[in-house]
């Protein structure tokens, strides 16, 4: 389990293991939830227009059928 330190300024360096399964980069902003019990969680900041794309990304991606839908729709 990745270990960081926090500093006199309440500062952590996030570990290697960890930016790279958020795939975080320089600049990326994170977001913490307190769940019940004291467990926090980390994940990747998005807004809220990236997160309604991903919601419909995810729920239309089943119904794209292949290379006939790239072609009847590739000029929209």
């Amino acid at each position: 389990m990745p270990v960081s330190t926090l500093t006199s300024k309440y500062q952590a360096t996030i570990p290697r293991a960890v930016r790279e399964a958020l795939a975080l980069a320089h600049g990326d902003r994170i977001e913490f939830s307190v769940e019940p019990g004291g467990e926090v969680r980390v994940r990747k900041f998005m807004d809220a227009e990236r997160e309604y794309l991903r919601a419909i990304e995810t729920v239309l991606s089943p119904e794209w059928l292949g290379e006939d839908d790239e072609k009847a729709y590739r000029d929209l």
